[in-house]
């Protein structure tokens, strides 16, 4: 997911709490900078304060890090010559959710583990039903016609 131009994160949300991958294609990767760090903190005042150095790959600077709690993760780069790139002064400034922890309800029922024994059997047992049915389509017509051969394995004709 690109939030921002030159900036990529491996999910859609950036949830609290959980793990992330972020990849920086921004002016020092076009610079072909050898180090990058990211600068990054939590919420208005950049609380947990934190820098990583970031790893070059051929699709940018990528680092994996732990969102920690706050209505946002903020971030800037830095360079070995100690240049930052800070969105012109702005930083970067991503909104981070809360993690979901309201249980699923189906049909005003909670999700139990019989049910979803049930649901498992249920798909097992439409696989083996397709199955048969590929066979049947797929071998009923060659005995009809004649033109099935059963391999019969050490013999040759």
């Amino acid at each position: 997911m690109e939030l921002m131009k030159n900036i990529f994160f491996n999910t859609d949300k950036l949830i609290q709490n959980s793990s992330v991958k972020i990849s920086y294609t921004g002016r020092f990767f076009q610079d072909n900078s050898e180090d990058v760090f990211i600068h990054y903190g939590f919420g208005i005042n950049w609380d947990n304060l934190n820098e990583i150095k970031m790893e070059k790959t051929d699709l940018g600077f990528q680092a994996e890090l732990l969102l920690n709690e706050g209505d946002s993760f903020n971030l800037c780069f830095r360079n070995g010559n100690n240049e930052w790139d800070n969105n012109e002064g702005q930083n970067y400034v991503f909104v981070l959710e809360k993690p979901q922890t309201e249980l699923i309800v189906l049909d005003d029922e909670p999700v139990s583990l019989g049910s979803a024994r049930k649901l498992r059997k249920s798909y097992l047992w439409s696989k083996k039903i397709r199955l048969a049915v590929y066979k049947i389509v797929t071998y009923i017509p060659k005995l009809i016609s004649g033109n099935y051969r059963r391999k019969v394995s050490g013999f040759s004709e």
